[in-house]
């Protein structure tokens, strides 16, 4: 392994280029589509990576720390290459191995580890700007195109929910403290009722990492906004 002082900076560019990165991500989400889940793969990846990169510029958090949380957005769901169960711990390990084997010094791999080992609602809570950047961004991501069930006639309720809201968008702005996430929802196939279902405990995540951000979280549906 390099000497700290000739490391390369790692950046999510080269996380995205990295060939086992790549395959993990495919194979975690092979492994979900087996089981009847949504989609958990490249597309989820990037865009919650995207998302969280976002909501950290917003709140004008540093550069390398908006760089940090990308890579740990990108790397969160990779350990259900694994197993569903327990895949935040399983993806931080994974990720730790990918990281240090890449060059990232330890001080770097901490708050990314910490990030994707907290990112699920039943075991985990928001630990820093970057996990609750995350948590938001991931929860986020309900929409139709996550639905990889090609039989309508036989959706759970997931599907249903998914493949019901046709735009999904996080918004913040300078002149309010508000994290807003307005959805679109086709109730002619899930309700919103059926929503909160659901999505009730990521819901109250959000609120809880919208809080170590130092703003409020907001729900609008079909222009309907519940505070």
């Amino acid at each position: 392994m390099k000497e700290p002082a000739e490391r390369e900076v790692v950046t999510l560019k080269a996380v995205k280029a990295n060939p086992t990165v790549d395959k993990l991500i495919a194979g975690a989400n092979d492994l979900l589509n087996a089981m009847g889940y949504t989609e958990h793969g490249h597309r989820h990846a990037l865009l919650v990576s995207g998302i969280t990169r976002y909501i950290l510029e917003q709140v004008g958090a540093p550069e390398r720390e908006i760089e940090l949380g990308s890579i740990a957005a990108y790397l969160h769901d990779i350990g259900n290459v694994v197993n569903r169960i327990n895949h935040p711990m399983i993806g931080a390990v994974i990720a730790m191995q990918i990281l240090r084997e890449m060059g990232m010094p330890p001080e770097e791999i901490a708050p990314i580890v910490g990030a994707i080992g907290n990112h699920e609602e039943h075991e985990g809570i928001p630990i820093s700007r970057m996990s609750a950047a995350l948590i938001i961004a991931d929860k986020s991501d309900v929409h139709f195109s996550r639905v990889q069930n090609p039989v309508f006639e036989s959706f759970d309720i997931h599907d249903r929910v998914n493949y019901a809201v046709q735009k999904s968008r996080i918004e913040m702005s300078s002149d309010s403290d508000d994290i807003t996430l307005r959805l679109e929802i086709d109730t002619g196939v899930a309700t919103v009722m059926e929503y909160f279902e659901i999505f009730l405990s990521r819901m109250i995540m959000c609120r809880k990492s919208a809080n170590v951000l130092g703003y409020r979280f907001k729900l609008e549906i079909n222009g309907t906004l519940l505070e």
